[in-house]
């Protein structure tokens, strides 16, 4: 395990707890949310604050960034966006009666979910809601999009005709222990998954498999046919909250509260691999080049090796619980709850992965070569034998 690093970089600007850290899409700028009410907007190029989004009356609980705009959603029941170059702010989405909880953008659609049991989509450019989702029993605490093109067969999309002016879907994770997949134009349920015992708190999914991943409360994992909302499978291993997940080449990772990350494979439902290390609950994780990359609640950042699970760095400076992680031309950027973005240089790391891969590639190769040549050998013996013996 390499020593123990120091950050490249501490942004201490803001005046309370960072909780969500969003990189766009072109990774030329990052976007933080803080306890204090504000926004701020980082460039990747030089790591200095470009922007200062004030304007929300309490604190941002989450923050979404694209090329051109930012949005952030408050405790002040409201979403609001801004324009990255000048700061101002461009819109206020009002409708929301409790503290929002999260936000997605996708396509002209800007989604939310909320304390108040609903789910809400709003036009980007309009400032206008477009659809409630209602029906939750309790807050709605994470969501996720499709399109029913991606996973519908064409006869399957003509018994629902009367939502093919719209084909989008929205997926709401709730604390009443459902999940509940909705059409956008209609704001309709089309499937209610029933079989969490507990809240619902991350949601992952695979549209061109049709399936869906979520974690909970209830310690599990379980992964839904998103067409006919048959339960498929329960990773049961966990001995805590399951808090965070990422699905990556079919290997679903999953973070949590009981200290650790597993690694399972997705068709077979097999734990292969599990991640410990944690003195603190598991609140974040990124997949990055054949490494896994924690956060967690001991103020601690971790760098693993996927395949083998070995430790590779710690990554220590901050005070409490990081919340969120991103990566950017290998620079980890890490946000915590004591208020502060710091960065660290994961080029020796992510080298030494490479060299390793590489390595493990070349003996695989080699290995595969020996197997050739001696099934190549067998068959000729068994040939000779077959001549010696007349057959």
């Amino acid at each position: 395990m390499g020593n123990s690093g120091s950050a490249v970089k501490v942004c201490t600007d803001h005046q309370g707890g960072i909780n969500w850290l969003s990189l766009s899409p072109d990774g030329q700028r990052l976007l933080t949310g803080s306890e204090d009410g504000t926004a701020r907007l980082w460039s990747t190029a030089d790591s200095q604050c470009h922007g200062h989004f004030q304007g929300h009356e309490s604190y941002i609980t989450f923050c979404h960034l694209e090329n051109e705009a930012a949005f952030t959603c408050s405790a002040d029941h409201t979403i609001r966006k801004w324009d990255v170059v000048t700061g101002q702010c461009l819109a206020i989405y009002r409708g929301h009666t409790s503290i929002v909880n999260r936000i997605l953008v996708a396509k002209d659609y800007l989604f939310s979910g909320s304390y108040d049991r609903t789910a809400r989509c709003w036009s980007v450019d309009k400032e206008k809601q477009i659809q409630e989702f209602r029906g939750h029993r309790n807050c709605v605490l994470t969501l996720a999009h499709y399109s029913s093109r991606d996973v519908l067969e064409e006869e399957e999309e003509e018994e629902e005709e009367e939502e093919r002016v719209s084909r989008d879907l929205l997926v709401t994770g709730s604390t009443d222990c459902t999940v509940k997949v909705w059409w956008v134009s209609s704001g309709r349920c089309y499937q209610t998954l029933l079989g969490h015992t507990g809240a619902v708190l991350c949601l992952t999914l695979d549209a061109p498999n049709r399936e869906l991943f979520s974690g909970s409360t209830d310690y599990t994992i379980r992964t839904w046919n998103i067409v006919t909302g048959e339960q498929l499978k329960v990773f049961k291993e966990h001995q805590g909250s399951v808090i965070c997940l990422e699905l990556v080449n079919r290997h679903l990772y999953s973070g949590s509260a009981d200290r650790t990350v597993k690694c399972w494979l997705v068709d077979t439902g097999e734990r292969i691999q599990t991640y410990k290390a944690h003195k603190h609950s598991v609140s974040t994780l990124k997949y990055h080049a054949g490494i896994l990359f924690t956060g967690s609640g001991d103020a601690c950042a971790r760098a693993f090796n996927s395949k083998s699970g070995v430790l590779q760095k710690i990554f220590r400076g901050h005070k409490f619980i990081i919340n969120c992680i991103q990566i950017h031309n290998e620079l980890l950027y890490t946000a915590s709850h004591d208020g502060t973005l710091r960065i660290w240089d994961i080029r020796g790391i992510c080298k030494r992965n490479k060299r390793r891969l590489k390595k493990e590639r070349s003996v695989q190769s080699r290995s595969s070569q020996k197997g050739s040549l001696s099934r190549l050998f067998n068959n000729k013996v068994g040939c000779m034998v077959q001549q010696e013996n007349g057959e």
